[in-house]
């Protein structure tokens, strides 16, 4: 069984195209396509399921038409039509940094150089002006690179050098 803290959200599916199975993906990152995956993760009725990649073909930088293994019609991916799409933190690719979304960092633990341990990020809010990261216990931390001082990514940790007096805003 795949766990929501092994994968982050890479992109959902839209509507299905043509008559073979073919479905149209919006996606933040091709990390899929660099990393050479067999399979996404689809969130279908709140559980993750691995699809299998039988092709896929770019349609512009942020969209592609995805054709799973053994779903051959338009009605076999239609129920599929607005699934999150996620992708295993295992498969990602080394790399530089600017590889990764912001989502990829939900389930890192944030440090700062200060104070330590702050917790868990368990949302990033895109929807703003700047991006936030979400804390368990909802404590907001702007995701601005130039506080971030290193990553493990193997640790899965997220050290950042806050300023003074940011976490008494609020």
């Amino acid at each position: 069984m795949i766990r929501q803290d092994e994968v982050y959200k890479i992109g959902q599916l839209g509507k299905p195209h043509g008559v073979r199975g073919e479905i149209n993906f919006s996606f933040s990152t091709d990390v899929w396509d660099r990393a050479e995956a067999d399979y996404l993760v689809l969130m279908v009725d709140g559980i993750l399921v691995p699809f299998f990649l039988e092709e896929y073909r770019f349609r512009g930088d942020h969209s592609a038409l995805l054709k799973f293994l053994d779903l051959d019609t338009i009605e076999a991916v239609q129920e599929y039509s607005g699934c999150e799409v996620y992708f295993p933190y295992a498969l990602t690719p080394e790399g530089d940094d600017d590889d990764y979304t912001w989502q990829y960092f939900v389930g890192f633990r944030l440090i700062d150089t200060q104070r330590g341990d702050l917790g868990q990020i368990a949302h990033v809010n895109e929807d703003t002006a700047n991006v936030l990261f979400e804390l368990e216990g909802g404590t907001l931390i702007p995701a601005v690179e130039d506080l971030i001082s290193d990553i493990d990514h193997e640790g899965r940790t997220v050290h950042m050098t806050l300023p003074e007096g940011l976490l008494e805003l609020g």
